[in-house]
């Protein structure tokens, strides 16, 4: 059975995302770079030559990204096997999109989950699972 191996990412909307991106480097320490989202860096536990990252970021109320859910956050998985859970999830009757999204990043994936919330699936690149993140 495919699953998720973390995190990769979290994104709400918010009515004015610079301004509570200030706020939260003012009141949480937390540093958004130019587009207004964090990389939470880390080390896999089992292989810590491993290095992943996690995203923060806020999005305007009026993004269309989370659609069609109307909730308003989006969590993104990490997965090894983006084609394989996507199968799955078909198989077990989810309603996936059919699109899939590939950039130097990785590939993507989304998912509707039983209540209406839009899920991001990603699969990292080999070259970011593995030494290309310095830290």
């Amino acid at each position: 059975m495919e699953r998720v191996t973390g995190i990769g990412g979290i994104f709400f909307k918010a009515q004015d995302p610079k301004k509570l991106a200030s706020w939260y480097r003012e009141s949480l320490g937390i540093e958004p770079d130019a587009d207004g989202s964090v990389a939470f860096k880390w080390r896999e536990e089992e292989n810590t030559d491993r290095r992943g990252y996690t995203i923060w970021s806020p999005f305007p109320m009026d993004t269309s990204y989370f659609d069609p859910s109307a909730s308003s956050f989006m969590i993104n998985y990490r997965v090894a096997d983006l084609d394989a859970i996507l199968e799955q999830l078909r198989s077990q009757g989810a309603e996936v999109d059919d699109k899939i999204e590939e950039s130097e990043y990785g590939r993507f994936g989304w998912v509707m989950d039983p209540e209406g919330n839009r899920l991001e699936l990603w699969e990292p690149p080999v070259e970011k699972r593995s030494a290309e993140l310095s830290f």
